[in-house]
């Protein structure tokens, strides 16, 4: 059996909707995230199994933001992104 491990969790400022972040698109942010969670846990990009990200408001991001994001972070092609809409 194989062994389930959350290796780290990290998530965006939190800002007012249109404010200072507004120009920055998500998968760019979510990028800026995966990063962080990636040298907080000490996890090197290829040792990632699967990627899971939220986002709340995806319209006109193109499909698949977490997979944008985990693409822009170093993460090979191979890994596995899910999107999680959940407000």
């Amino acid at each position: 059996m194989k062994k389930i491990v959350i290796a780290s969790a990290c998530r965006t400022a939190i800002g007012k909707f249109g404010g200072t972040l507004a120009n920055v698109p998500a998968a760019e942010l979510g990028s800026i995230v995966i990063k962080e969670a990636l040298n907080r846990a000490n996890v090197k990009p290829e040792q990632v199994d699967h990627v899971y990200m939220g986002c709340v408001i995806q319209a006109g991001l193109g499909q698949n933001v977490a997979r944008q994001a985990s693409l822009k972070a170093g993460l090979p092609i191979e890994t596995p992104a899910v999107t999680v809409n959940v407000v």
